[in-house]
């Protein structure tokens, strides 16, 4: 099968409308969860949350689209990462290639759709953005802005999702089907997630706190997240830069609840053993592990045993970067896969952040201080969803 490499990353989120600006918000150990200024709820001065502080017209500002109905704040946030992807890569002719897009979202168009109800009852009916609820209507526009007009499908399986829409593509590429590939997700803050999430009273009214002892819950985020992907055999004739390897992946669904992974992780581990089994790699060739890590009791505990078994009490360094960017659901995944790529590419390992205290069960901490200069050869990246739905990338050092 042909190896898969990665030669474009673009995102935008709360620390960063670029990749560049993430990176300098990484090493500044800058966190974007603060106050809510945009959403408009009831929460507003209840809850934190990693809002990227830009208005919808700023928003086609920055993707260069003319403002215009039709468009939600996902699909505009979607825009803006996957052509800063494509720049990177200089993905500039695809009419001679097999390309693709698999693009992921959970929330979809709800930002719009979940003011229509309002609306009607305050007697205006504008029904245009019905239409735009659909998760796939956002992949239909990245698609129509970067004309790709080859395979083109959605991904929606909660917080895993990006990280599956990456998997599947690399899958394509590998057996052939396509020569290149755009991967990865985007959502939005709602209200309907926010409410969501508090009704299951895994909210913190804090900054989030990955792996601490004393953490409450998550901090909710947006953002966007893409990568290009690309045939070994299509890099080495159009002599491509390349930023890593795609390694390997794992998938597995523990079915254990609705919305907890089963409390011995048995799902996340499944998905890191086989991202192991896929890549010929050992545990021992994990320099560093971008772990979900979403602050809350059950996720941080289930991915703490997960990794304890995989490793045998021997863990690499670790850290969750959702303490800078917050949960950013469905595109979460590929925003951290991102930040993997970064990592990689600049021998970083990022702290986690807002950690005081060792959880009680583990004799284990994730990484507390900002790293360089350290040889990164292989990071493992986990993205774990609700349903149990959990996937493992093993990005590398080429």
């Amino acid at each position: 099968m042909q190896r898969v490499f990665i030669t474009g990353v673009g995102m935008i989120s709360s620390i960063g409308r670029n990749v560049n600006e993430t990176f300098s918000s990484l090493k500044a150990l800058n966190s974007g969860i603060s106050e809510l200024t945009l959403l408009e709820t009831i929460h507003k001065n209840l809850i934190l949350a990693a809002e990227i502080k830009l208005t919808d017209e700023e928003l086609f500002q920055l993707a260069g689209i003319k403002p215009q109905k039709g468009f939600t704040r996902t699909t505009l946030l979607g825009i803006i990462a996957a052509k800063e992807a494509v720049q990177c890569s200089r993905l500039n002719d695809i009419s001679n290639r097999r390309v693709g897009l698999i693009s992921a979202t959970s929330v979809g168009g709800m930002d719009k759709t979940e003011k229509v109800y309002f609306n009607l009852l305050n007697g205006k009916s504008d029904f245009i953005y019905a239409s735009t609820h659909d998760c796939a209507d956002s992949t239909i526009k990245i698609a129509e802005v970067l004309k790709i007009r080859g395979h083109i499908s959605t991904t929606s399986t909660a917080c895993s999702a990006s990280a599956n829409s990456i998997m599947v593509g690399m899958r394509m590429v590998q057996n052939g089907l396509l020569d290149k590939v755009i991967v990865g997700g985007t959502d939005s803050l709602t209200k309907f997630t926010l409410n969501g999430f508090n009704s299951l009273m895994i909210l913190s009214k804090e900054k989030c706190k990955p792996f601490d002892d004393q953490r409450d819950g998550i901090s909710l985020g947006e953002g966007a997240g893409y990568l290009v992907l690309e045939s070994e055999e299509v890099v080495l004739k159009e002599m491509k830069n390349i930023l890593c390897e795609l390694k390997g992946y794992g998938n597995a669904c523990d079915a254990y609840h609705q919305t907890a992974t089963s409390p011995e992780g048995d799902g996340p581990y499944l998905a890191m053993n086989n991202a192991l089994l896929s890549s010929n790699l050992s545990n021992k060739d994990i320099d560093y592990i971008n772990a979900h890590g979403t602050g809350t009791t059950n996720n941080d505990l289930s991915e703490c045993k997960a990794m304890e078994r995989l490793f045998d009490c021997k863990i690499p360094p670790f850290s969750s970067t959702k303490g800078y960017t917050g949960h950013c659901l469905g595109a979460s995944g590929a925003i951290e896969a991102v930040i993997s790529s970064l990592a990689i590419t600049n021998k970083i390992i990022f702290p986690n952040l807002n950690f005081k205290h060792k959880m009680s069960e583990v004799d284990f901490s994730p990484t507390l201080e900002l790293k360089g200069n350290v040889e990164i050869k292989n990071v493992l990246s986990n993205s774990f969803g609700f349903g149990g739905n959990n996937t493992t990338l093993i990005l590398s050092r080429c």
